[in-house]
């Protein structure tokens, strides 16, 4: 068996893995909330503003009379049936503008059949670069990737952008190392309302993809920041499950901040992953977010990665 001493060469072992293997490799879902089975759901926010669940993750719309703006867009075989609801739901047949909050499957499914239309896809700058190679990841089974040409985001940022559509201001940004390595957050503050995107969920625990610079430290940080920008009656779409609002969040980051403390105290006493769930330090939290095993796994995971000597 081979033993990774050091973060760097782990990455780097994986990337390597990853282009070697064949770029034809059918991916699964991981993730237990990411492939819903059922119908497209649609929920008005407010005029113009269209919450559709279904295709995998909690996609946004807001119509505009020059097309529509969609936040995520779903794995690729639910993406008709997502662009046919949008469709319906704003009254448009075109896309004006995709963002992509991450480089995830289920974000970025609908991503050729609208850059083939002319949409402008935007995301952070590791998001590109992701979807321009094969990657494996935590999220899935097999590779990734890469998409066609016409698919990857065009318009990128590596720290803060923002837009104006259909007379709205529409700020976005990113959030370093938290559910993945290229996560953005999508705030439209004229209308109280902000996509947070994969860091957060409702009603299940989050993915950590540790395997691409994830780590728990960073979840932390990245409800930290969400927090400081919101009030505690925003409304706040997560990647997963019913919107929640501000107060909500600010109570998610406290759980994940007192987690995160006892991590560190766990892993600085040598705990295994075993012994790490068997404290059961989220256990006040199981009943809303389920079995949180596999994300105390994940966490270790990512702390002994994060904590590595170079």
């Amino acid at each position: 068996m081979t033993i990774f001493r050091t973060r760097r060469q782990f990455l780097g072992a994986s990337a390597s893995l990853a282009v070697a293997a064949s770029l034809g490799a059918i991916t699964r879902p991981t993730h237990a909330a990411a492939d819903a089975a059922e119908n497209i759901q649609a929920q008005s926010l407010a005029p113009g503003f269209t919450l559709l669940s279904g295709a995998g993750c909690n996609v946004l719309a807001l119509a505009s009379p020059e097309g529509t703006l969609m936040v995520d867009g779903g794995f690729q075989r639910h993406s008709a049936r997502l662009l046919a609801a949008v469709a319906r739901a704003t009254g448009s047949r075109k896309v004006n503008t995709l963002i992509n909050t991450h480089w995830h499957p289920a974000q970025t499914g609908s991503n050729e059949t609208l850059g083939r239309q002319g949409a402008q896809i935007i995301a952070h700058e590791i998001t590109q670069l992701y979807l321009a190679r094969a990657v494996a990841s935590v999220d899935y089974t097999g590779l990734y990737g890469p998409l066609a040409e016409k698919g990857r985001p065009r318009i990128t940022t590596r720290t803060t952008g923002s837009l104006q559509f259909a007379g709205r201001r529409v700020d976005y940004g990113y959030l370093p190392a938290a559910h993945t390595n290229g996560d953005l957050y999508v705030h439209f503050p004229d209308a109280n309302l902000l996509v947070a995107g994969g860091p957060v969920c409702s009603d299940s625990w989050p993915l950590l993809d540790w395997r691409n610079g994830a780590w728990l430290g960073g979840l932390a940080k990245a409800h930290e920041k969400l927090v400081a920008m919101v009030k505690p009656e925003t409304r706040i779409i997560p990647s997963h499950g019913p919107m929640i609002d501000g107060a909500t969040l600010a109570r998610h980051h406290r759980m994940y901040a007192d987690f995160h403390e006892k991590m560190v105290v766990f892993q600085n006493r040598g705990y295994d992953s075993g012994d790490c769930i068997a404290q059961r330090p989220l256990r006040e939290h199981e009943a809303i977010f389920g079995d949180p095993a596999a994300f105390i796994t994940g966490s270790l995971q990512s702390l002994n990665l994060a904590y590595s000597p170079d």
